[in-house]
């Protein structure tokens, strides 16, 4: 896992320095760059040392000297692209370096490159001939792609932070996107939180001209889903079975490192899967388990993690985030995200990544389960969802609201407040909408009182709206996976996990993102994923053998952390100023209100929060 920076145009080796040191968090254990002065072209690389650490060094060239790469991620296919790359011709320098295998395989392949890699990825190739940049970003955008054309250069980089060091780039703040950020709970790709910053979105390439600095992006590979009726006709124990080794192979592919690997371990059904299926392959290997709890026990998976652990022998290391902590870790880590996040699981996942890098230098998770197989909440509210728009009229859904906001406020973990007044709150939208109304910090006819200017809930949401109409002829239940492995698994889920996991110079694996796995789940139907009110039907009957019936029926957690408790206590009082765009007297109602129990407002502060701290961290080597 690394980090890589650079631009074309106006500049110096200085500027590539301070660009390149701005990510030594993301690779602590070397440093390299190249300058080509002809094309302005600058590279920039820090590498976390894990596969060929004598033979891996970067930018790495090919023996022509014709195309130059700098590369974050792990090709998990790299030995068998190695193969045929060997057969057409192609002789290798290294002994198993998978950035030489995209070298090569950019050279015999070109555009058609990232669509052969199974694998977490971002990189820039610089090609001499053509006098061009190729860039790509993996299929679901595990790792992280950021561009910007600055006034004398065209700049690209791992994180924000290193674009920013650009000198007089100075980007401003997007008021839309700020406004997509309470809608959804980030800002969807290819937005970002600054004009005329973007983000390659997962499962796209660009290419940079140098000579004409034209840009053009593509998708090669979106993730759609394709049922495949003749499934529904073959046995249920047969397709677990075939699940259960997809999930296994994915696992042994992830455990191909030079370093020590460890697991997350949260005690559920995904993690559990990955655990017991390394186990599985190999009774005798030393399995290093992770996890992270609360005091508060409607928030705590400890003592699961702890059984699981037990289940299959593994070396287990557990820690504790109590509120003390959280709020000593705030600053430095919500300061650090360079854009904001509405996930305040960033503080265990960023905990959870201190915790696992004090022993190894890899983690594999279970990122991915929920999202590919229905495992949220939302999925089992769109029966009663759809039965509610039905019978009640639609003038009557405000009053029902106001009804439901009397409910007196729970800070326990997904409570049934939380869930009605919730769902209500996406019902009062049109079903496409529902499910980023369920999600967000703030239903978007609230913005007014946070934003000078407000956005139309059409207008926040039009990307999932936009999503929603063109998949109209599957089911609720597959549109709703769609919405989440599109928006919240590439923007949340995996940003989340990305800059905490790298904070902590701490690679992380997702082993249900196996392209394998992913088109498995794509041609389910969608009653093998959500089956009588049962979520992640068909992976729970996959892992039932490995894990029991104990952990696999166990009601689902999630990693919550109890803001809305932690907000009330005066020693945390969170000082939130706004920025321009926004109302101050909307964020102080907000806090006075939600410390009063008079309503809870726990995501929009720490929405408020993440913007407070936006850009306020400056990295240095």
């Amino acid at each position: 896992m690394c980090g890589l920076a650079g631009f074309v145009g106006c500049g110096s080796p200085d500027i590539l320095d301070a660009m390149t040191d701005a990510l030594a968090h993301r690779g602590p254990d070397a440093r390299g760059t190249h300058v080509e002065k002809d094309d302005g072209v600058y590279l920039g690389h820090r590498r976390l040392s894990i596969l060929d650490l004598a033979g891996g060094a970067q930018p790495m060239w090919n023996a022509k000297k014709t195309l130059a790469i700098v590369y974050n991620g792990e090709v998990y296919n790299h030995v068998e692209l190695r193969r045929e790359l060997e057969a057409l011709g192609y002789r290798f320098q290294s002994d198993h370096s998978d950035t030489e295998v995209l070298i090569h395989g950019y050279d015999a392949w070109g555009d058609d490159l990232p669509g052969r890699l199974n694998g977490m990825f971002a990189f820039v190739i610089y090609d001499t001939r053509k006098h061009q940049l190729f860039m790509a970003r993996d299929r679901f955008g595990e790792k992280p792609l950021f561009y910007a054309q600055a006034t004398d250069a065209f700049l690209f980089g791992s994180e924000i932070s290193a674009l920013l060091k650009y000198p007089n780039f100075n980007p401003a703040l997007s008021t839309p996107a700020l406004q997509k950020f309470f809608g959804y709970g980030y800002v969807p790709a290819p937005l970002t939180v600054y004009e005329g910053v973007s983000k390659l979105p997962g499962g796209h390439a660009l290419r940079f001209d140098i000579r004409s600095g034209s840009v053009r992006t593509w998708s090669y590979w979106s993730f759609e889903l394709t049922p495949d009726p003749s499934i529904a006709s073959r046995p249920v124990d047969e397709l677990a079975e075939e699940l259960r080794a997809l999930i296994g192979e994915s696992v042994k592919r992830r455990l191909i490192s030079d370093v020590p690997i460890g697991f997350f371990l949260s005690g559920g059904i995904d993690s559990g899967a990955v655990v017991a299926s390394a186990r599985a392959l190999d009774q005798g290997l030393d399995l290093k388990t992770f996890t992270v709890g609360f005091k508060e026990p409607s928030f705590d998976e400890s003592s699961h993690a702890r059984r699981v652990s037990q289940a299959f022998a593994t070396d287990h290391h557990e820690d504790q985030l109590a509120m003390a902590d959280a709020r000593a870790m705030i600053e430095p880590v919500l300061s650090r995200m360079d854009e904001p996040l509405g996930d305040p699981s960033i503080l265990p996942t960023y905990s959870l990544s201190a915790l696992t890098r004090r022993h190894v230098t890899v983690a594999l998770s279970g990122d991915g389960g929920d999202e590919l197989f229905a495992g949220y909440d939302p999925f089992k509210a769109l029966r009663p969802a759809g039965i509610y728009e039905r019978l009640v009229p639609s003038f009557l859904h405000k009053g029902i609201r106001r009804l439901a906001d009397l409910l007196p406020v729970s800070d326990q973990n997904i409570s049934l407040e939380f869930k009605i007044k919730r769902t209500l709150a996406g019902l009062s939208y049109p079903p496409g909408l529902w499910p980023p109304v369920w999600m967000s910090l703030m239903p978007p006819d609230a913005l007014a009182d946070l934003f000078h200017s407000p956005m139309k809930a059409e207008d926040v949401y039009s990307e999932a709206l936009s999503l929603d109409e063109q998949n109209r002829h599957l089911s609720p239940v597959d549109r709703m996976i769609l919405f989440f492995t599109r928006f919240y698994l590439q923007d949340d889920i995996l940003v989340k996990v990305d800059r905490a996991a790298m904070m902590n110079s701490l690679e992380s694996r997702a082993v249900f993102l196996d392209n394998e796995i992913a088109d498995f789940a794509a041609r389910l139907p969608s009653d093998l994923k959500y089956r009588n009110g049962t979520r992640k039907y068909l992976l729970k009957e996959a892992m039932r053998p490995l894990l029991g019936s104990d952990i696999v029926d166990r009601r689902k957690k999630g990693f919550g952390v109890p803001i809305g408790a932690w907000f009330r206590n005066p020693d945390f009082s969170p000082d939130i100023p706004a920025v321009a765009a926004m109302r101050t007297d909307g964020i102080a109602r907000y806090l006075n209100d939600h410390r009063h129990k008079k309503a809870d407002h726990r995501q929009a502060i720490w929405g408020c929060l993440a913007i407070r701290h936006l850009g306020t961290g400056a990295y240095s080597a």
